[in-house]
């Protein structure tokens, strides 16, 4: 077994890192392993197309996949450019780097948010996170303009029905840089059920969902220049 690390940005040393595994049973092993051709460390379609065959044990282990989805959201996922006050930042644009959902780059609050939900505390939060973009574009175009690369800020939450069934799409973005985006939901595991290349397509792309033996998953990586579509069933009171 062989493995090696994949990051399509950035720089580090290219290592590999090897495990042999030697089964019990009536064989007799290669006295020396031989190595596979391991495709390079920023090679995104063969991490992609690898992490895209997982799948569960349905036959053994049945899974609860939503399949009559009451909620359905739309996550444009961003790297963005604030500028700094006071010209804070070093470098002549006097910006820092930021991530966005939807536009909306995440300010904390003073208070915690499930405290001051629980205590009725007012003027912590909005609720005011949009399901979907605020302004469709090509989302993976080479080059997105730059008027679309400074988000909102806010203290904004998504609140969900109890028990709903939902269907969360994640559309990478090439705002600023286009990167892979490793995303996770505090509390809840949920299904992969479909992954693809280039900007989401509502109608076409939910044709080929996986809703027979998807990977349940805590943490995924929407591809750089691609989306990931997810399903949950939104029952834990406490994210």
């Amino acid at each position: 077994m062989a493995s090696r690390a994949y990051a399509r940005a950035g720089t580090y040393g290219n290592t590999t890192t090897t495990a042999i595994m030697e089964y019990s049973g009536n064989y007799t092993p290669l006295a020396s392993p031989i190595l596979p051709n391991l495709p390079n460390f920023t090679d995104t379609n063969a991490s992609a197309n690898f992490t895209g065959k997982l799948r569960s044990l349905a036959n053994k282990y049945p899974i609860e996949v939503p399949l009559n989805v009451t909620t359905k959201l739309f996550f444009m996922l961003s790297i963005n450019l604030l500028p700094c006050a006071n010209n804070s930042c070093e470098g002549r644009f006097n910006q820092r780097f930021a991530a966005s959902v939807n536009n909306l780059t995440f300010q904390l609050p003073r208070i915690d948010i499930l405290q001051s939900y629980y205590r009725g505390i007012r003027g912590v939060y909005g609720d005011d996170v949009p399901n979907k973009p605020p302004f469709p574009f090509n989302y993976t175009q080479d080059s997105a303009p730059q008027d679309l690369w400074l988000p909102q800020n806010g203290t904004d939450v998504m609140v969900l029905d109890y028990n709903s069934m939902v269907e969360l799409v994640f559309q990478g973005t090439n705002t600023v840089s286009g990167i892979d985006h490793p995303m996770h939901l505090h509390g809840y595991s949920f299904y992969v059920v479909g992954w693809g290349f280039g900007n989401f397509d509502k109608d076409k792309d939910p044709l080929n969902y996986n809703l027979v033996d998807p990977p349940l998953m805590e943490t995924i990586v929407v591809p750089r220049n691609g989306w990931t579509a997810i399903r949950f069933k939104a029952n834990n009171q406490g994210t």
